[in-house]
């Protein structure tokens, strides 16, 4: 059985720039990864209108249960400036100990661990009770409409069961180790728009000025104390992201105002509460000065928690031993694609450490991805006991 060199598979995923949601051809380099090792492959695409087309890849070695599934995405945040890299971001590059190049750290080299894991487990365990799959998708960092989101849909029609999943987004703050994710709060984001009447600044009876509304508006929103949070989670919070009113002229009160906002809110909300709850403040004060408004949503996950079970304390377990850090369970920061798997697996968060996602020069630890790939090797290996 060919052994999959993890750090040689980083380079390799990073080279294709795969900024959401183009695959620039990787799914199908990966593809050819997984069925030299026997894996069954299917690339599955999906559309939607006014969404870009989404590629995916579902691949599965074996037909047995349990069927262990490690879930992942390929696609990547833009770099920003170039210039402000120190190297071309698509072509990775090694100094002193760290890999470099977008997505080493979110998340192409954790994929690349769990491959390799795989390799090196099947050259160990030619034949082993159950299944290893996984769900991996272009659409993470993006929309997420055309990514695992319809996998699982798909996986729901096709009777396709999965035991446990382990998403491979880093979760460790500063130490490899330190933080598994077994639950995430949920996101909502609204847009607001508060409409008033236009007038000339010195006959303000003449008018009716949105901005004095919404400021009201945003004021009461920001007081809401939603709870202190909980065992499991932290509070919930509300925070205004953007305030427009696009207004050229220092002498006309507006006609409009616009302000945009997001909510991570724990399980003792659900995106429905949330929402009846913000429009009674948005009737109230918008019925006093006599103007319209208009509020669209979107929610981007409800808050889900996975009670820990004997496959997470297995995982805790086998992280402690190679890190030498127990590591902590939480539902901690944004969200992640589980949101959507939690429909038909239990499953929890683990990676790398987080620090340089998203940011110029995103890295990785040469050592930490070598201990991650340990790691997964190592869970398959308790897992299939």
């Amino acid at each position: 059985m060919q052994k999959i060199n993890e750090l040689q598979l980083a380079k390799e995923l990073i080279r294709f720039p795969t900024i959401t949601p183009v695959d620039a051809g990787v799914m199908k380099f990966l593809e050819k990864k997984l069925k030299k090792l026997g894996f069954k492959t299917k690339i599955l695409e999906f559309k939607e209108r006014g969404f870009k087309p989404v590629k995916n890849l579902y691949a599965r070695l074996g037909s047995k249960e349990p069927n262990f599934c490690y879930a992942g995405h390929l696609d990547v945040v833009p770099p920003g400036n170039i210039k402000d890299w120190t190297i071309n971001p698509f072509k990775p590059s090694i100094r002193k100990g760290y890999l470099i190049g977008r997505g080493a750290n979110d998340m192409k080299s954790s994929v690349a661990a769990f491959v390799s894991a795989v390799s090196t487990f099947l050259s160990l365990n030619k034949k082993f009770d159950g299944s290893i799959s996984l769900l991996i998708t272009g659409d993470e960092e993006g929309d997420a409409v055309n990514g695992t989101r319809k996998v699982v849909e798909y996986l729901k029609k096709k009777s396709e069961k999965i035991s446990f999943c382990l998403v491979g987004e880093p979760t460790n703050p500063n130490k490899l180790g330190e933080m598994i994710k077994i639950g995430r709060r949920g996101s909502l984001t609204g847009k607001l728009t508060i409409f008033g009447l236009q007038g000339h600044v010195a006959y303000p009876h003449r008018a009716n000025n949105p901005s004095t509304i919404i400021v009201k508006i945003l004021k009461e929103l920001k007081d809401i104390k939603f709870d202190k949070g909980t065992k499991d989670f932290q509070p919930s919070n509300l925070e205004v992201t953007k305030i427009n009113i696009n207004n050229t002229a220092d002498n006309v009160i507006p006609a409009t105002a616009e302000a945009t906002f997001n909510i991570r809110f724990n399980n003792k909300h659900s995106s429905t509460s949330i929402k009846k709850r913000l429009n009674k403040i948005f009737i109230k004060i918008n019925r006093k000065y006599r103007s319209k408004f208009r509020i669209n949503y979107r929610v981007s996950g409800e808050a889900f928690l996975t009670k820990p079970n004997k496959t997470t304390y297995m995982i805790q377990n086998t992280i402690k031993k190679i890190t030498k850090i127990k590591p902590k369970l939480s539902t901690t920061g944004g969200t992640s694609d589980l949101r959507f798997i939690k429909a038909i697996s239990p499953g929890l968060e683990f990676g790398l450490v987080g620090r340089t996602m998203h940011r110029v020069d995103e890295v990785v630890s040469l050592k930490d991805l070598k201990n991650l790939k340990t790691i997964y090797e190592n869970i398959l290996i308790n897992y299939f006991k």
